[in-house]
């Protein structure tokens, strides 16, 4: 198994250079030895800066969606560079968002640095602390329904904090649960408003960076509403198709977009380590733009 290590660094193809001089929101010489350069937070504006970590097959998919192999791992075939990187991405997380479908599939997960890379759990700690960061990233999940699973191993965790972004129609049950740690933020009617509810979670729990890890409806509502500012994107080798009998999702469900109004991403970087190659973009609006 590949040690993820200055010896073993990610491999740069391509690199748009960070522009601007390194400053506390830089990454520490120790991260940027393993990830082959550096990448600067840019300081938030109205919303949070909101970037996304998926991984995704060759063939465009991003999950199983078998019972027990839900989860990004068993796309990357649980790449230990992938997983570092995960962990980086945390790292630099005041908050992490993910869908409650996505919660329900990994019940078990708890998002932070040190669940997905244990063994760098004190590198990315430097990195927190580097960056101001003194506490676990906040674990933030969308549901407009309500639908919430209860008995995940987030809310069972005394050292992280929990906030359900739901809509006014679902407030009363999930305020009704009393999970521990946890606030409910009602930010819509009936659907979750995601620019209001990332705007809340800026003027109310003082989040400056959002990293969204899924699922795809929940990633396809921040690239819709405009939020979404970066994408790292692993590609993996691996081809897992997909069938009537057995749908595999890809990178966004449950929105389409027409031709010549198509959002597009500018590529910054392009990475390799092994057979996996790593992609990180930046959104710059519409194709007709």
């Amino acid at each position: 198994m590949t040690v993820v290590s200055a010896e073993t660094p990610f491999e740069v193809l391509f690199e748009d250079h960070e522009k601007g001089k390194p400053d506390s929101r830089s990454l520490i010489s120790a991260v940027r030895d393993i990830y082959g350069g550096d990448w600067v937070l840019p300081e938030s504006g109205n919303r949070p800066h909101c970037y996304s970590n998926f991984v995704m097959s060759h063939d465009g998919r991003i999950s199983f969606a078998v019972p027990g192999h839900d989860g990004g791992g068993d796309v990357s075939g649980f790449n230990a560079h992938d997983q570092w990187l995960m962990g980086l991405l945390r790292s630099r997380a005041d908050a992490v968002m993910v869908g409650a479908n996505t919660l329900r599939s990994e019940p078990e997960h708890v998002w932070t640095p040190e669940f997905i890379a244990p063994d760098h759990a004190p590198l990315f700690e430097q990195q927190r602390q580097a960056d101001g960061r003194t506490l676990p990233p906040l674990q933030v999940f969308v549901t407009s329904s309500g639908q919430i699973f209860r008995d995940a191993t987030v809310f069972e965790r005394p050292d992280v904090k929990v906030v359900i972004v739901t809509t006014e129609r679902a407030q009363p049950a999930l305020e009704a649960l009393e999970l521990p740690r946890t606030e409910v933020l009602v930010a819509g009617a009936t659907e979750v408003d995601l620019p209001r509810a990332l705007a809340i979670l800026s003027s109310q729990w003082g989040v400056s960076s959002v990293l969204c890890e899924g699922g795809p409806r929940l990633y396809g509502s921040l690239v819709n509403a405009g939020c979404l500012d970066e994408e790292f994107l692993t590609l993996s080798p691996l081809v897992i198709g997909s069938s009537a009998d057995a749908p595999r999702p890809g990178l966004i469900e449950g929105y389409s977009f027409p031709p010549g109004g198509a959002p597009r991403a500018h590529p910054l970087s392009l990475r390799r380590a092994g057979d996996h190659l790593f992609l990180r973009t930046a959104w710059t609006g519409s194709w007709g733009d």
